[in-house]
């Protein structure tokens, strides 16, 4: 028995080892075209990337020419590696990125270099017993000094790199010099590598089909604001919409505005990076990059107050139909007005004009939050479970703080396009309202009461004529 059910279990291992066996073209076909498709998908999101991998392939193959040729291999033997290393290194995705890279590892390494050949002759002079004592010291004191410098967040930020390096080509040539009396030599032709491949990368990295970090970020910040002003444009039809309609936008399209939350790392690299970049395009040498943080910071703000708002979209307490009459106009134009706002500011950074043209749609939500205001204000709302009401009055509050969101990221806006000279900044100043278009669009759908003022009975003096209380 034991034995038959042994032979049973054989014949059941043996069977789907030999469906396994079978079915292994099949799905090692499938993986091979779920693997192309993937990285079709991923050059096709961003045909840059295929670009950079080229270029920095390009960059390799001429720095690895040093070993190549003997004439080149001659005049710097095992340090041409160095060359191959630091294009390695260096070679990032934008133009800003890699200036910096190499900007950083050329400076720090000619420096360091500096120091570290000077360090080694000093040491030489105290002597065959008191040069590993001095060498020590001297690394010692210049690695814990600007391993120290580099939790400043300014050098944090642009100069780490340079930092780790200055750090590592120091030890490297002081400490290697102890055993090896050329080291001049040795300094020399490791600078010289290490410039020359990051002056490759450089040359590479900027002359073959640039990605500048700055047109990354200002097309970052304009597609931040489009993405809120989406939103917004269709939030009031949305929220007053009743379950028997049928859907005028796809609900997935009014999500977008969940990456603004995130933005702010990216945003920040970006500006760090483009602030190495030469002026290209329409960004001049000095461009206020720096200046992103801000209006960026503020759309993220905004954007919270939008996240808040789509929690209302689909929440379960429905507000009375007699009340959401009442506001339903309101909301809704206050919304599309915020939302138009919002995409013209968006288009004014993408083109780089001053962002004159969204101050009309602000007056607009303005008003229509005045009229808003109004209703809250009355008694309209007695009688009814508060309950009920809360919906309605958090999201006309979110509204009222979108309002004063939109104000500063236009003012920010516009602060950018004077630094920055847009054109016709101060031709193109956004208009304030007048106070008769206040008060036209202030007109709301009210009763309206009249007051009669009675003049005072005229004073009858001694003399018994009649006369006004004031003479002439």
């Amino acid at each position: 028995m034991e034995r038959s059910s042994g032979m049973q279990n054989n014949g059941g291992c043996f069977s789907r080892g030999c469906g396994w066996i079978k079915s292994l073209p099949e799905r090692s076909k499938a993986k091979i075209v779920e693997c192309a498709r993937k990285i079709k998908k991923l050059g096709q999101d961003d045909p840059r990337r295929v670009n950079h991998s080229v270029k920095v392939g390009l960059a390799i193959t001429l720095v690895s020419l040093f070993y190549y040729f003997e004439p080149l291999y001659d005049g710097f033997g095992d340090s041409a590696m160095w060359a191959v290393m630091t294009v390695v290194v260096v070679f990032e995705f934008s133009v800003g990125a890699t200036l910096g890279r190499g900007l950083n590892r050329g400076l720090a390494t000619f420096l360091a270099g500096a120091l570290g050949f000077g360090a080694h002759r000093l040491a030489t002079l105290s002597g065959e017993k008191g040069e590993p004592m001095l060498l020590g010291l001297f690394v010692f004191l210049l690695a814990t000094t600007v391993t120290f410098v580099r939790f400043f967040p300014r050098m944090k930020a642009r100069y780490d790199y340079g930092l780790l390096i200055f750090i590592l080509t120091f030890c490297l040539i002081s400490v290697s010099g102890y055993r090896d009396d050329e080291v001049l030599d040795m300094a020399h032709k490791r600078v010289s590598t290490i410039l020359i491949g990051g002056l490759t990368a450089v040359l590479v990295c900027i002359c073959i089909c640039p990605v500048w970090a700055g047109d990354d970020l200002h097309n970052l910040a304009a597609t931040n604001i489009e993405k809120l002003g989406i939103f917004l444009e269709h939030f009031g039809v949305e929220f007053f919409r009743k379950p028997g309609e049928g859907e005028s936008i796809n609900k997935a399209s009014l999500q977008g505005y969940k990456s603004v939350l995130n933005s702010k790392n990216m945003e920040e690299s970006l500006v760090n990076f483009a602030r190495w970049e030469p002026g290209h395009g329409q960004f001049k040498f000095r461009h206020p990059w720096k200046h992103y943080l801000k209006f960026g910071s503020l759309t993220r703000q905004c954007a919270y107050r939008v996240e808040a708002l789509n929690g209302y979209l689909n929440s379960d307490i429905k507000t009375p139909p007699e009340i959401q009459g009442m506001i339903q106009d309101s909301c809704t134009k206050m919304s599309s007005e915020l939302g138009k706002a919002l995409k013209e500011l968006a288009l004014a950074i993408k083109r780089m004009t001053p962002p004159s043209s969204a101050s009309s749609h602000l007056v607009k939500s303005k008003n229509a939050a005045k009229n808003l205001k109004f209703l809250l204000y009355s008694d309209l709302c007695s009688g009814i479970n508060l309950l009920e009401v809360v919906p309605a009055v958090t999201v006309t509050s979110l509204l009222f703080e979108v309002i004063s969101c939109t104000e500063k990221i236009a003012e920010a806006i516009h602060e950018l396009a004077s630094l920055a000279q847009f054109e016709n900044v101060e031709q193109e100043r956004p208009k304030l309202p007048e106070q008769g278009e206040m008060q036209q669009g202030a007109n709301m759908d009210v009763h309206h009461h009249v007051v009669t003022i009675d003049q005072p009975p005229p004073v009858k003096p001694q003399n018994g004529s009649l006369s006004s209380s004031t003479t002439s």
